[in-house]
């Protein structure tokens, strides 16, 4: 019996990414179903607004996926399976289908990651793609949630004893901003170069 149902190789997973912040920070973005949990990385900093200068980790339930390293088995650690070898439709298959990315294990920044819809592939549009989002990503090496709750109080308060040094440190901070266009930018680093070129003519 025929279904409208996309194939999954060619399918386009609509996910959103969500930091547990109050409010959340969050983005939604279209990637290709076939592309590697390496790649998902990729466009997760890229949306997101990381500068990839930390280690990550994916977990799908008990599983973890990320960079293998020698020094994993020789600490003692558990050996990630390779990003670079499996595909993000071979870990979130349906719609509700969750993985936690944490990026940067000092700092913790732990990233839930939803598939929200499969859809169709549209014939003019490049992917990755980001189409909705909220808030400002976080500054590196802040502390995690409890460090940037604290340096916007900070930031914001002239008065505050850290006032002076945080404003030297991170500069003015506006957490309401976030740019679709600007994401955009980034993420179109990480399109073929055909789709890029298609694009640009």
């Amino acid at each position: 019996m025929p279904t409208n149902k996309p194939a999954r190789d060619s399918a386009i997973y609509q996910i959103k990414i969500a930091l547990p912040t109050k409010p959340p920070i969050w983005r939604r973005v279209l990637v290709p179903a076939g592309i590697t949990m390496a790649k998902l990385h990729d466009v997760i900093q890229a949306a997101m607004g990381w500068e990839d200068g930390h280690m990550h980790e994916f977990r799908a339930g008990r599983i973890s996926i990320g960079r293998p390293s020698p020094e994993d088995e020789f600490m003692g650690g558990e050996r990630p399976l390779n990003e670079a070898k499996i595909l993000v439709q071979d870990v979130i298959r349906k719609a509700g289908d969750k993985v936690r990315y944490t990026y940067d294990f000092g700092d913790s920044w732990e990233h839930q990651v939803t598939l929200e819809k499969v859809l169709e592939p549209q014939p003019d549009t490049a992917y990755p793609i980001c189409i909705a989002g909220k808030l400002r990503c976080p500054p590196e090496d802040c502390g995690g949630v409890w460090g940037y709750i604290n340096l916007l109080e900070a930031l914001g308060d002239p008065s505050h004893p850290e006032h002076d040094d945080m404003m030297e440190w991170a500069g003015p901070i506006d957490p309401e901003r976030f740019s679709v266009d600007e994401a955009n930018m980034r993420l179109a680093r990480l399109r073929p170069r055909k789709a890029r070129s298609a694009k640009s003519t």
